[in-house]
């Protein structure tokens, strides 16, 4: 990015242009938020990268998720593999550059995983290695860069572009870009924990009322030989008397004879 730099008015007039243009991203981030929603709420773990400010952008992401965005919530897994320094300082110590986050990848990253690289250019070596490392091991690559085409949009999974040549501006619609993910995920756990609710709670009725059917049915069961007994034992008596009446009937006759 080699245009000079907008200050004051004009720095705003590239943010509100950027902006006009950012549907899309908009779109790919609420998808992000639902993905991560899936894959974190199931146990799955968020790696996350990038040089410099996009570094800070990074740790604001696993910060979000470890922590909260807005809703109360259980912590999620995620790691800021910027921020670990003495693994990068021991790396590029003894390996070269490309590896800085690439190692760390290998090292965290299971099959399944999310990786989220943030380049402005999407060309810093180091990101697209660990782009490849992450591909390699199984993870899911997700990159935040500035307008295509780049390197690092074509080799990732899914890539949000912002459409500006000025890296502040770049950076500063990652920022918006990256609350939108924490939103779309906040409502997409929520409407998750809600769904898992109601089923319980249709789960515990159909059991109340299966108990209902079977001590209804078991009264049944109990009930019906006492009622069968009580009317073979009406019918009994009155069959006595008529046997009764049958036999004494002979017997006047002989009396009066």
């Amino acid at each position: 990015m080699t245009a000079q730099t907008p200050t004051g008015q004009s720095h705003v007039d590239e943010l509100v242009a950027a902006a006009s243009l950012f549907g899309p991203a908009i779109e790919t981030a609420e998808q992000w938020g639902c993905l991560l929603a899936q894959r974190l709420g199931a146990g799955a773990r968020l790696l996350a990268a990038g040089n410099g400010g996009s570094a800070a952008q990074a740790q604001h992401l696993t910060a979000e998720l470890v922590g909260r965005y807005r809703d109360e919530r259980r912590p999620l897994s995620a790691i800021c593999l910027s921020a670990e320094t003495s693994s990068l300082t021991a790396i590029i110590n003894d390996y070269p550059a490309d590896e800085l986050f690439a190692r760390q990848v290998q090292a965290h990253g299971r099959e399944g995983d999310l990786l989220v690289l943030m380049s402005t250019s999407g060309r810093s070596p180091n990101i697209l290695s660990a782009a490849d490392r992450g591909r390699q091991c199984g993870l899911t690559v997700l990159a935040f860069t500035g307008p295509r085409p780049n390197p690092l949009a074509a080799v990732a999974d899914e890539a949000l572009c912002v459409p500006s040549q000025f890296t502040a501006t770049v950076q500063e619609l990652h920022l918006v870009a990256m609350h939108l993910v924490c939103a779309s995920l906040d409502l997409e756990l929520s409407n998750r924990a809600a769904d898992h609710a109601s089923g319980v709670a249709d789960s515990s009725l159909r059991v109340q009322q299966w108990r209902e059917r079977g001590i209804a049915s078991a009264s049944r069961a109990v009930d019906g030989p006492s009622r069968s007994l009580e009317v073979k034992r009406r019918g009994h008596i009155p069959s006595a008397a008529a046997a009764g009446r049958g036999r004494e009937g002979p017997t006047s006759a002989r009396s009066s004879t």
